[in-house]
């Protein structure tokens, strides 16, 4: 039987059917977005799923309006971060510090987790997903870590997993927020393979009824459905690797003004973004490639922490989220308004960790 979402049913929907541990994102209005709730029943419903002998693997999908898949996962509840951070509710500090320690278990769950990644896959969807074994893009999904829109930066692992993408790729996606599509994941090291849409359903029921005799028996299974897909910045990777290992945010912008239509474009792009964001990023990229997972994701609680109480009454992250989500005017005021105008002192602070390492919330993950 195949469960059907409907906005009655509970947003995550976990159920195990045969060997596998199956998990539906059903909040299709908000694009699954992730709130408080449904990170709490997501780690929960892991931490039992990796100690039972039962289960042999976790799938996991998203929902539409119309009914599954169509949409995985569009990122963090950004409406509930703007509120909590406006009012100085202390669900913000849970929300992040259950985030990253689920981000953390999925990377680290010791069985396969198959992640349908079709449709929407951006932000907190990017971190539920990342961590997976196999990794299912399909002709329609829109990946990205679009975080600098909005005043934050590519959390829940993103300078872990954006650092490991070949050459300056990992700067370019986290600096812009720019989006991609199924070739580009696979070519970027962000996907482990692409199936076509009309498979998905029947590969989600072979995985719920089929008696695998192991995992690698799975994994074939799985595999089987791969088609190849052409990547679409094939084309630009030179300029991408040339211009974003520039060494700061100025000589990447300048560069890229020098360059083509496409690089001047992403200039521009630049220049919509937070500014002391901008910083911020560049350095998250570049420390977290020296960093395990764990150091990265308490790199990044730190970080976002800082996001929000660093600057009282200035913060970016609830200014871009009021810009893009809540009055929708797309005109955030930005301090500093311009690359040229932050200065180290501003954003090197948001490396220093507010905790010392003993009573840091993530003080538990293991490398």
């Amino acid at each position: 039987m195949t469960t059907t979402p409907s906005t009655d049913s509970p947003e995550v929907i976990a159920e195990v059917r045969g060997k596998l541990g199956m998990i539906t994102l059903n909040r299709p209005r908000a694009l699954n977005a992730l709130s408080l709730g449904m990170v709490r029943e997501l780690l929960a419903t892991l931490l039992a799923w990796q100690k039972d002998p039962a289960v042999l693997a976790v799938a996991i999908r998203g929902s539409n309006k119309d009914g599954v898949f169509g949409a995985f996962c569009a990122g963090g509840d950004i409406r509930f971060l703007h509120a909590a951070g406006s009012s100085g509710n202390p669900q913000l500090e849970d929300f992040f510090t259950e985030e990253y320690a689920l981000n953390h278990l999925i990377h680290t769950l010791g069985k396969p987790y198959i992640a349908f990644m079709d449709g929407i896959v951006m932000g907190g969807g990017m971190g539920i997903s990342q961590g997976g074994s196999l990794r299912l893009v399909t002709e329609r999904t829109k990946m990205a870590m679009p975080e600098t829109a909005i005043g934050l930066f590519p959390d829940v692992g993103g300078g872990y997993f954006l650092s490991r993408c070949p050459g300056a790729v990992g700067e370019w996606l986290a600096l812009t927020g720019d989006t991609i599509g199924a070739g580009d994941a696979l070519a970027f090291g962000l996907a482990d393979g692409c199936i076509p849409l009309d498979q998905q359903a029947e590969l989600w029921e072979t995985l719920a009824t089929t008696d695998f005799a192991n995992v690698d028996a799975l994994n074939a299974v799985v595999r089987s459905r791969f088609v190849s897909v052409e990547p679409k910045s094939a084309e630009h990777l030179a300029e991408i690797n040339a211009c974003f290992a520039q060494p700061t945010v100025a000589a990447i912008e300048q560069a890229l003004q020098q360059g083509s239509d496409w690089a001047r474009a992403e200039a521009a792009t630049l220049r919509k973004r937070s500014p002391l964001m901008l910083h911020v990023v560049l350095e998250q990229i570049r420390r977290a490639r020296r960093m395990t997972l764990a150091q990265d994701l308490r790199m990044e609680r730190d970080m976002v922490r800082h996001c929000f109480y660093l600057r009282p009454g200035q913060s970016e992250t609830v200014e871009g989220i009021r810009a893009l989500a809540v009055d929708k005017d797309h005109h955030p005021r930005w301090s500093p308004a311009s690359i040229e105008d932050v200065g180290d002192a501003q954003w090197l602070a948001f490396f220093d960790s507010p905790w010392p390492a003993h009573s840091h919330p993530l003080a538990q993950l293991k490398d």
